[in-house]
């Protein structure tokens, strides 16, 4: 007499089934995570998306092509906050170093926290904008009323006088904007460490 054939052991199939899929869940949590401060350091390091690059020294020539650097300030919905440069526009020479400082005032009767973003324009010179010293991606923690300067040191690659596909650019676009931000112990810490760096360092 044939012996009928042995069904599969569905339950330990459904386990296997179950195990896999949570597997894949939390590496697809896991990457969506890593995804972000990745993407932001291939910005930085490339010039991607109008972000500029973050640079470890300055150049050792200053060429002749010369830029009108532009700077556009914002505060987002729900700061209150007054944020500006100390000037709207500069000329530039590639390779030279230049400090431009921001004013940042909390108008409210509260203390508030907020944090930087930024963008260049047109994207095409984000690879050759460098900055040195910057108070984006800070949390900072301003007390009611109180008034802080901190600067932003930066400078255009003399290689920009080099690229063909930047021959006609004149004007270059540096803009911030502050979003409101949680306030925490470390950011109090990273606001204050932010403006007595950028005052010793004037």
């Amino acid at each position: 007499m044939t012996q009928p054939a042995l069904l599969p052991d569905n339950n330990h199939s459904n386990r296997r089934t179950l195990q896999a899929c949570a597997l894949l869940v939390v590496s697809m949590l896991g990457l969506a995570y890593a995804a972000v401060p990745l993407y932001s350091l291939f910005c930085k390091m490339t010039g991607f998306g109008g972000t500029p690059v973050i640079a470890t020294q300055a150049p050792d020539s200053v060429g002749t092509r010369a830029f009108s650097v532009q700077f556009d300030s914002n505060v987002a919905k729900g700061l209150p906050w007054r944020f500006a440069p100390e000037q709207p526009r500069m000329d530039v020479r590639a390779g030279e170093t230049v400090t431009v400082i921001y004013k940042i005032t909390n108008l409210s009767d509260r203390e508030t926290a907020g944090m930087a973003t930024y963008n260049v324009q047109p994207d095409i010179m984000a690879p050759y904008f460098n900055k040195l010293q910057c108070f984006c991606f800070n949390e900072m923690v301003l007390k009611p009323h109180e008034t802080v300067e901190v600067p932003v040191v930066f400078f255009v690659d003399p290689a920009a006088a080099q690229d063909r596909d930047v021959e006609r650019v004149a004007m270059i676009s540096l803009s911030y904007t502050f979003f409101p931000a949680k306030r925490s112990e470390k950011s109090v810490v990273q606001a204050k460490d932010a403006v007595a760096g950028s005052a010793s360092k004037l």
